[in-house]
């Protein structure tokens, strides 16, 4: 089986390292998946998006991710998110309460929160 090397890294810390199928990331020219071979790119990711893998060995990854970019080189998928979380490190209550927050980015950050906790339980 094929399989590419991907790094998601938030500017805080390194979240995940590892073999993976299938990489799918929400841009701002829209979602898009990365398999192995993919041409070269660099995608600038959605500002309240959602990053979920494949792992070669384990369970679907789905994280929520602000802003930052994605970098596909060969077989080398780095996502740099300006703020990265697991899915299932998401408090809903909390994500919940802050949808109503004035603050754009607290705002923006519970969007993305709330939508990686729908995309984990989805499927």
């Amino acid at each position: 089986m094929a399989e590419i090397t991907v790094q998601l890294v938030a500017v805080d810390r390194m979240l995940w390292s590892g073999q993976a199928s299938i990489l799918t990331a929400q841009t701002t020219e829209g979602e898009i998946g990365i398999l192995p071979g993919h041409e070269p790119l660099l995608g600038q990711l959605k500002e309240n998006g959602v990053v979920t893998i494949r792992p070669i060995d384990g369970d679907r990854i789905v994280a929520a991710v602000q802003g930052g970019f994605l970098s596909v080189q060969g077989d080398k998928v780095t996502v740099l998110a300006d703020y990265a979380i697991f899915a299932n490190e998401v408090d809903s209550a909390e994500a919940e309460r802050g949808l109503g927050d004035a603050d754009a980015h607290t705002k923006a950050r519970s969007e993305a929160e709330l939508a990686a906790v729908r995309r984990s339980s989805s499927r």
